[in-house]
């Protein structure tokens, strides 16, 4: 008779959450078989019997191959007899090309919500759980034989503010009136004020400026909160904005760190941030993973939907 645990099966970019993913739900431990053939081509084989089992697979999209592997891996599981699948991925890769702009351009956060649609359903269904997507309605890219559900990160943000803060009187900055909207909600959980930057476009360079700050920011904190942080570029220009403004010390939070390449080092160098953190979403935030208090988990509120299923 299968396991009543569910069998959880995780891909290696996020090899670093599966262990307190094992520890906040009542799982077992899946083992792939992985290699690689000489000529780049890939081996994978599961080494458990899914037949009959509710499967969960942790991870997120933030390289190219990590799509095909949870593709993959869900055509073999649905092939190997698995009851149910649960798709559990904390960063959903392309969230900002969710659009097309310019005539041509590829929709690839549609493109790639049919890629994982084209997963073969289980006996009991397959469900894919989102988190805090840099759109709503990407949820709604996928194939209605994908049940969806997107989770908001807003208690591991706010407690993640909440930890850092304590008493000081502070408000919460947005980059851009485009994001003011997420800030709002978030600054009437946390009883604060607030606050955004505005910004103009420069007829000759096409570049956006910033022209001023709609709150009194003078002697006290900001926290600016972003959906993610790549290159900090946009982060930056809030922050110097917010300190021009007035502000004593300016933090940076964000849910997704993606962080490539040396962008961290050319945040930090810039002087701008007392502080940044974020949550451990994205394999990026594992560079300040070392830094007490940076990272918030996103692990205990994907686990507990999980278990509901």
């Amino acid at each position: 008779m299968p396991s009543r645990k569910k069998l959880l099966l995780t891909i290696p970019s996020y090899a670093y959450l599966e262990d307190r993913f094992l520890a906040a739900g009542d799982f077992d431990r899946g083992t792939v078989i992985r290699k690689s053939f000489p000529d780049g081509e890939r081996y994978l084989r599961l080494a458990d019997d899914c037949w009959g089992r509710n499967v969960v697979v942790l991870g997120g999209t933030p390289r190219e191959s990590d799509w095909l592997e949870i593709f993959d891996l869900g055509c073999a599981l649905a092939r190997a007899g698995a009851r149910s699948m649960s798709l559990v991925m904390p960063y959903f890769g392309y969230s900002t090309m969710e659009r097309a702009v310019l005539p041509g351009e590829v929709v690839t956060a549609k493109s790639r919500a049919l890629l994982i649609s084209a997963i073969p359903p289980c006996e009991a269904g397959n469900r894919v759980f989102l988190f805090d997507l840099h759109t709503d309605g990407i949820e709604f890219y996928f194939g209605d034989s994908h049940v969806t559900r997107h989770l908001y990160g807003a208690p591991v943000i706010t407690g993640a503010i909440r930890a850092l803060i304590g008493d000081r009187p502070y408000l919460l900055g947005a980059t851009d009136a485009g994001r003011a909207k997420w800030v709002q909600s978030l600054a009437r959980t946390l009883g604060v004020e607030p606050a955004f930057v505005y910004k103009k476009r420069e007829s000759d360079s096409g570049k956006l400026s910033v022209t001023g700050v709609n709150a009194d920011v003078r002697g006290r904190e900001v926290v600016i909160y972003d959906d993610m942080i790549r290159t900090g570029g946009t982060l930056l220009q809030a922050g110097r904005a917010y300190l021009g403004a007035g502000a004593t010390r300016v933090h940076a939070i964000a849910t997704h760190l993606v962080l490539p390449g040396d962008s961290l080092d050319v945040i930090r160098k810039a002087g701008v941030f007392a502080t940044i953190g974020g949550t451990d979403s994205h394999p990026g935030s594992q560079a300040l993973a070392g830094e007490p208090g940076a990272i918030g988990s996103v692990v205990e509120l994907l686990a507990q939907e999980v278990a509901r299923t």
